[in-house]
């Protein structure tokens, strides 16, 4: 497994198996994708509303990578015509389509059929390859009918789902984590510092490789050249058993937004 290895998705469809995300990679956003573009990242993620997206079209063109060696990751947001958000996302993208278009968030009133619809519209019309949603419960996945590619949600050793992950997995959809790394929140927790001394490796990474082992995506932000380094290297080394117990036994369902949505 390297930064470019690729899982597949229900659809036939293939994705790298991390990112990096882009949530508040608001100052030099340009310099950020194109350092990890040379770094060997073939995935990101953004959204209409982080105002990155002009940035990443940027650092796309600066980096000369080819579209069909990268991964494109946005979404709409959950109110307004899904349809006509993923035009403007592709404008800002400057792009004519991405590789997966995700509804941010459920609307309060409920799933939010009338936005997926609007994304299978989308599909349909070649805009993008593959479709999904973000924090969103299994419950409100049912409600949608046809099964999202993906659910994007806060996930680490700290907060996460084993029902979900089972429900995931039964459903083969794919669990994306943002915020897999706490947002540094749990970076000095005692145990985690101990099994990354067994490995040499910092909290951050053994934060990631444990969502790979996990076979869940990881997508960590970094607006430093050390942090972006610093978790992509995280392909030579192997939890082990035991040490993975010790993370998984770490859930206290902690989330940086106050509550997990999917729980």
């Amino acid at each position: 497994m390297d930064p470019r290895t690729e899982i597949a998705l229900r659809t036939g469809n293939r994705m790298p198996v991390m990112g990096v995300g882009t949530w508040q990679l608001t100052n030099d956003t340009a310099g950020t994708i194109e350092a990890a573009l040379e770094l060997g990242y073939r995935m990101i993620d953004t959204s209409g509303d982080y105002g990155t997206q002009p940035g990443i079209a940027d650092g796309i063109k600066r980096s000369g990578i080819d579209r069909g060696e990268f991964y494109l990751v946005t979404k709409v947001e959950e109110v307004g015509d899904a349809y006509q958000a993923t035009r403007k996302n592709l404008d800002e993208l400057q792009l004519d389509h991405v590789d997966l278009m995700l509804i941010h968030r459920p609307p309060r009133t409920g799933a939010g059929e009338d936005l997926w619809r609007g994304l299978i519209r989308a599909k349909e019309e070649g805009l993008t390859r593959d479709i999904g949603v973000s924090n969103y419960s299994a419950d409100l996945i049912d409600a949608l009918g046809e099964v999202p590619t993906v659910n994007q949600i806060e996930w680490s050793p700290f907060g996460y789902s084993e029902d979900m992950l089972r429900y995931a997995t039964e459903r083969h959809i794919v669990i994306q984590a943002y915020s897999p790394l706490t947002r540094s929140k749990r970076l000095r927790n005692a145990a985690l510092a101990e099994v990354a001394a067994k490995y040499n490796k910092s909290p951050a990474q053994v934060l990631i490789r444990w969502n790979l082992r996990r076979a869940t995506v990881p997508i960590p932000k970094a607006n430093q050249p050390q942090h972006l380094e610093e978790n992509i290297d995280v392909f030579d080394f192997e939890i082990s058993e035991g040490d993975m117990e010790i993370l998984n036994g770490l859930n206290e369902r902690y989330s940086s937004l106050g509550t997990l949505p999917y729980v």
